[in-house]
C-alpha cells in the first residue's frame, strides 16, 4: 500500500473489507439522485434481481380509492396525485414518480425488522409504501412530516414464490432535490431526510454506508474506486460518479450521464454468484426527470430506451383512466421514444397483503 496513505486509512480499508465480507444476504439494486444545472433533478434506480420480476409500468389518476391491504384495520386514502409506476409482480409499486415530481424507489435492505403488528391498530402493506407516497404527497417534506408520527404500522408479507419475508427500505426525491431514506431497524422506523443523501444501496444500514463511503471519499475517486458488484462498492462509486459527471444544460445530456451513472453500478445480465446470493443481475432501470417530469425506461434485455411523457397524460379525477403498459415475460417487449400511446385501460392491480 501507497505510504502516503495514513495508519488510520489502512484500519479503514481493514474495516471495510471486513464489513463486506460478512454483509448479510440480500437482493441488489442501487439508487441515485443528480443535481444539475438550471434546476434540474434526475432520479434513477436499477432493479438488481434474481429471477424475473414481473415488472409493468402503470398510469394512476388522481381520485384512486386505495386500501393499505393490511386485514381490517387497514388505512384508507383517496390519490391526490397521478403517478407512473412500476410494478413487481403485478402486487406492489416498486419505482415511480408522480405528477408534482416526487420520486418513490424500495430496495432490498436484509436488515429490516419492522414493528410486531397487533392486528388492531391501523396498518399500510408494505407493497403498497411506496404508492401510499406517491398518492400523498408533493415533496420529500410532507411525506417525512406525515411517516414520522408512525400513525400507522408497515407490515410486511413473503415475496411472491419464495419463503422469505420482503425487507425493504424505500427512498424519496423531489423536484427541488431534496431526499431522504426510510428504514425500519430493530423494529424502529429511522428517517435520514437530507440533500445530501443521494445515493442508497442495500446492506448495511444506511448509516453504517455513510461512514464506510467517507473512508472513499478520503481516497478520492479519481485515485481509486472499488470495483465489485457489493453494495457498498456501488455506494461509493455511484455518490462519486454521479457528482462528478457535468452538470450540462441541455436535458439530453444530462439524461445520458445520470444513465452511465446507473449503468456504471449495474451487475452484468446472467452473474448471480453462488456463495453471494446478495449479488443479482441487474433486470431494468429508470430514470425520472423531475423537472419535465418524463419517466424512461430501459430493460436490460431489449436494445433501446423508452419513456412516459408525464405532461401528457390525464391524471384527472373525472376522465383520467388506469393505463398499463405490458413489458413481457423478463420485460423482453421493445417500446421505442414516447410510449404514453401504448398504454392500454386496465384493471388496477390489488396490493399483495394479509
Amino acid at each position: 500500500m501507497s505510504p502516503k496513505y495514513s495508519r488510520a486509512s489502512r484500519c479503514a480499508a481493514l474495516f471495510v473489507s471486513a464489513n463486506l465480507l460478512f454483509t448479510p444476504v440480500a437482493e441488489a439494486c442501487t439508487r441515485v439522485v443528480y443535481h444539475g444545472a438550471d434546476g434540474e433533478v434526475i432520479t434513477a434506480r436499477s432493479m438488481d434481481w434474481t429471477l424475473d420480476v414481473g415488472t409493468n409500468l402503470w398510469v394512476f389518476p388522481r381520485g384512486m380509492k386505495r386500501s393499505g391491504e393490511a386485514g381490517p384495520n387497514s388505512i384508507r386514502w383517496t390519490s391526490k396525485y397521478g403517478s407512473v409506476i412500476a410494478s413487481g409482480y403485478d402486487v406492489s409499486t416498486t419505482d415511480g414518480m408522480n405528477e408534482a415530481g416526487l420520486v418513490t424507489n424500495v430496495l432490498w435492505l436484509v436488515e429490516s425488522s419492522y414493528p410486531e403488528y397487533d392486528g388492531k391498530s391501523p396498518a399500510l402493506s408494505i407493497a403498497a409504501w411506496a404508492q401510499y407516497v406517491l398518492d400523498n404527497f408533493a415533496t420529500v417534506q410532507e411525506a417525512v412530516d406525515v411517516l414520522a408520527k408512525q400513525s400507522f404500522t408497515i407490515v410486511t408479507d413473503k415475496v411472491p414464490g419464495q419463503d422469505r419475508l420482503a425487507t425493504l427500505h424505500l427512498s424519496l426525491s423531489d423536484a427541488t432535490g431534496d431526499s431522504a431514506i426510510i428504514e425500519f431497524i430493530g423494529g424502529k422506523q429511522v428517517i435520514h431526510h437530507s440533500r445530501d443523501f443521494q445515493v442508497m444501496t442495500n446492506s448495511p444500514i444506511f448509516e453504517k454506508q455513510l461512514a464506510l463511503n467517507e473512508y472513499w471519499k478520503q481516497i478520492g475517486g479519481t485515485v481509486m474506486l472499488p470495483g465489485t458488484n457489493r453494495a457498498s462498492d456501488r455506494f461509493a462509486r455511484a455518490s462519486f460518479y454521479v457528482n462528478a459527471i457535468p452538470k450540462s444544460e441541455k436535458p439530453v445530456e444530462a439524461i445520458a450521464s445520470v444513465f452511465s451513472v446507473i449503468r456504471n453500478v449495474s451487475v452484468p445480465f446472467g452473474i448471480n454468484t453462488l456463495d453471494q446470493p446478495n449479488i443479482s443481475s441487474t433486470r431494468w432501470r429508470s430514470v425520472s426527470d423531475q423537472k419535465r417530469k418524463l419517466y424512461f425506461f430501459e430493460s436490460v434485455l431489449t436494445p433501446n430506451i423508452f419513456w412516459v411523457d408525464l405532461n401528457k397524460l390525464d391524471f384527472s379525477e373525472k376522465t383520467g383512466k388506469v393505463l398499463k403498459l405490458d413489458l413481457g415475460p423478463d420485460q423482453t417487449h421493445i417500446y421505442s421514444g414516447v410510449a404514453n400511446d401504448r398504454f392500454k385501460e386496465a384493471k388496477p392491480f390489488k396490493f399483495l397483503g394479509l
